[in-house]
């Protein structure tokens, strides 16, 4: 065999799936949130900061869980309208970003985006383990994935360096990286 076979690694991607139909809006989810990401934990309970929220419609018995997902910079195009038992929705209430032209998902005192992130640490998320109707289940799948520097996401490094030359300018990060070339 040669060195230049890459061995192939499994990686598990936890998702969690959200029936609708099982949720009954006790928003016990937003609760455990909010308390696990307070500092220092559990310390304080702000629905505003939690990674999760229940869009609600208690007169037509709609509610609809909607958990935090990847930051986006700017504005999507999207503009849609759904309707749902006669209701309109614009398509902004069902996005899992956090993005410059609404208030949620973000970090209420900062301004700061929120993701979910799974409750690192936990064996499993807690809005998964405290709902008790089962409107929301963890669900893990096996990925192959080539050499781990290989799996860094390209668009979160793009995200790095426009933040870093937005901040320092390109002329500090390009005489930066050529010391750390220098070093090596």
């Amino acid at each position: 065999m040669t060195g230049n076979t890459k061995e192939k690694q499994k990686k598990i991607i936890k998702t969690i799936r959200i029936d609708v139909d099982k949720c009954n809006g006790c928003r016990a989810c937003e609760m455990i949130c909010s308390a696990f990401h307070a500092v220092p934990k559990y310390s304080s309970n702000n629905p505003a900061r939690s990674r999760i929220r229940i869009i609600r419609e208690p007169l037509r018995d709609l509610y609809v869980p909607v958990y935090a997902g990847e930051y986006t910079v700017a504005e999507c195009a999207g503009r849609d309208k759904y309707t749902i038992d006669g209701k309109e929705y614009d398509e902004c209430a069902f996005c899992r970003a956090s993005c410059p032209s609404r208030d949620e998902f973000k970090e209420p005192d900062s301004g700061l985006p929120l993701k979910c992130d799974m409750c690192e640490g936990e064996e499993e998320p807690l809005c998964v383990k405290w709902c008790m109707h089962d409107a929301l289940i963890l669900e893990e799948r096996e990925v192959d994935v080539e050499d781990e520097e290989e799996s860094i996401d390209q668009e979160d490094l793009a995200i790095g360096l426009e933040s870093l030359a937005d901040k320092f300018g390109m002329d500090k990060i390009m005489d930066a990286v050529a010391r750390m070339n220098d070093k090596d």
